[in-house]
């Protein structure tokens, strides 16, 4: 969405703002494996389109596969414009898919002075900088007339309308619309010296990320990716700050558009594949199935398959060691291991790469400023068994597939030491989103965290670090 205004504060989701506190400095710990590298980048550009894709499977209209083939008929238009403009035809087809689904008359602001059309265009943005014919008042007649005879079973009048509001509404003219975009993004582009962020200005604005920029504090424009990875509430504050406070998923806009643009090329190579992924991606409330697939990631069905995964190494217990780990074990996990008659430590363990994530995640937590307070470990490895008793008095515990069953899931008490704690942890959840390291949600009493099997890069800290 174009927009050239200042942002709000974000609306935190565990908190209730964002502290201006200074943040906590750690001694040197093991090297981080995911310290961002500008020789690097295409890896994290990679990752954040990767790890924040799923926002488009689950609120694609009509399901994704839909979505891309409402998009994929504009691709002829697409490839003119954007052949005129000189613009990568696939990231202005990525535009479309994740501004509107490939829908020319879909509308934000039922007022239409927000966004509009296939590349969704605020009205002062068309009528400001980009040059459009936006007459609001008569557009808005005109959509009235339109969705009235639509009512009443007259297409044809209805086609006549839509005509008609494209000559006084040119946001709601592919064409136009596709051309208004390329111009904002030359336009960009010439404000900010590089395309990825002419692209990332499209929703943020030119005069949003020019002040992020300036609180980077840095004589040479960065990539964007630089920009993001290296800004938390420990390195380059204000900067992160900055973008904390946009609060509309402007920060993570270029990463959208990227798993837009591998959405629309697996439509065109394999729509099967794409299908396929559609159904892992909406499988749950998160992208924990991407990450493990049912059909293909071992389960544990019984106390003993958990005892022999022990024995195997397989599973690694996690121990009650706030001090060291900056998680704090809770009392009740495993609480019905009894009625299986088996011990609660048998229910007290992950895969070592989930645990050496569920450790990087404390430790991210710590130095973005979120003190010494351990995190509420309330649950971590289950059994079928186990999975079968819990559903039957829990309405948040599935009597499906349940990635606790396989050792790579685990759950996080949303209750927290102050809000400083809050905004460092929800910092940290955001960010290994973005490096596609984990999948989470957010539950009535915890946030579920399922560990990617990537995170196994980070077991070398453990040995470093002793764990």
């Amino acid at each position: 969405m174009v927009a050239l205004g200042a942002g709000a504060f974000l609306a935190l989701r565990d908190a209730g703002g964002v502290p201006d506190v200074p943040p906590l400095v750690l001694p040197a710990e093991a090297a981080d494996p995911f310290a961002y590298s500008e020789k690097r980048r295409q890896d994290f550009e990679r990752r954040a389109a990767q790890g924040l894709a799923h926002v488009l499977y689950e609120k694609s209209p009509g399901g994704i596969v839909a979505s891309a083939r409402r998009t994929a008929r504009w691709r002829p238009l697409v490839e003119g414009v954007a052949s005129e403009a000189r613009l990568d035809a696939d990231l202005i087809e990525a535009i479309v898919l994740l501004e509107s689904a490939g829908r020319p008359d879909a509308v934000a602001d039922p007022e239409l002075e927000g966004a509009v059309g296939l590349t969704q265009i605020l009205a002062g943005t068309g009528q400001g900088l980009l040059g459009m014919r936006v007459d609001v008042a008569a557009s808005r007649r005109l959509t009235r007339r339109i969705q009235r005879v639509r009512g009443r079973g007259e297409p044809g009048r209805a086609k006549r309308l839509e005509r008609l509001r494209r000559r006084v509404d040119h946001r709601f003219d592919p064409r136009l619309a596709l051309e208004g975009t390329a111009r904002y993004l030359d336009f960009a582009q010439g404000e900010l010296g590089r395309d990825d962020l002419a692209l990332v200005s499209y929703h943020m604005g030119v005069g949003n990320l020019t002040s992020v920029i300036e609180d980077f504090g840095e004589a040479d424009r960065p990539s964007y990716a630089r920009l993001y990875f290296e800004s938390s509430p420990s390195s380059h504050r204000a900067a992160w700050r900055r973008l904390a406070e946009l609060g509309d998923d402007s920060s993570t806009y270029l990463w959208r558009v990227l798993a837009a643009r591998d959405i629309m090329r697996r439509y065109r190579e394999d729509r099967g594949a794409l299908a396929r992924r559609d159904e892992l991606q909406t499988a749950k409330n998160s992208a924990e199935e991407v990450l493990h697939p049912g059909d293909e990631t071992e389960r544990y069905a019984s106390p003993d398959d958990l005892e022999d995964a022990y024995g195997d190494d397989e599973l690694r217990p996690f121990p009650q060691a706030p001090g060291r780990t900056g998680l704090r074990r809770d009392r009740a996990m495993g609480e019905l291991a009894g009625r299986l008659d088996v011990g609660r430590d048998l229910y007290r363990g992950l895969r070592p790469e989930a645990y050496a994530l569920a450790l990087y995640m404390a430790r991210l937590t710590r130095e973005a400023g979120g003190g010494d307070a351990p995190l509420t470990v309330t649950s971590t490895v289950r059994d079928e068994a186990y999975q079968a008793l819990l559903a039957k008095g829990n309405p948040e515990a599935t009597g499906g597939y349940s990635l606790h069953t396989t050792g790579f899931a685990f759950d996080v008490l949303r209750r927290y030491s102050g809000d400083r704690q809050a905004v460092a942890f929800q910092f940290a959840l955001d960010r290994l989103e973005a490096l596609n390291l984990i999948a989470w949600v957010r539950e009535p009493a915890a946030i579920h965290v399922t560990a990617a099997g990537d995170a196994r890069v980070l077991l070398g800290q453990l040995e470093e670090e002793g764990q």
